[in-house]
């Protein structure tokens, strides 16, 4: 009777063991097959394409000042600044030009690079 039992005990180790065995075999495949899955589901995404910013779009305009009946536009007045101070000042790069309007006297005074005098005027 001994070797009876002993012979169903090892008989139940092996096959458990087998049992074991087939369940390893089995689950291998499955997670073999989740693997490429789960790889396409970790590959990055394709962005939306970009547009490309708008471009910016500058408004036309300009600056008119009215006075007892006569109009003058600021950007023609600022432009014969420039010239007059480059016809008499040869040579000098000017790096800053304010110009002064007094519609009352009919003059634009300008100040270029910082500096001033009763000789730096335009007619309007």
């Amino acid at each position: 009777m001994a070797t009876a039992k002993a012979t169903a005990k090892k008989d139940a180790v092996k096959a458990e063991a087998a049992v074991v065995e087939t369940e390893k075999k089995t689950a291998a495949p499955k997670t073999a097959a989740k693997k490429p899955a789960e790889t396409k589901e970790a590959a990055p995404k394709k962005a939306p394409a970009k547009k490309a910013p708008a471009k910016k779009v500058e408004p036309k305009a300009s600056v008119v000042i009215e006075y007892a009946g006569t109009q003058i536009v600021a950007k023609d007045v600022l432009a014969a600044a420039t010239k007059a101070f480059k016809a008499a000042n040869k040579g000098v790069t000017i790096k800053t030009i304010e110009v002064y309007v007094k519609p009352e006297e009919n003059v634009a005074y300008y100040v270029v690079n910082g500096e001033g005098s009763e000789d730096y005027k335009v007619e309007l």
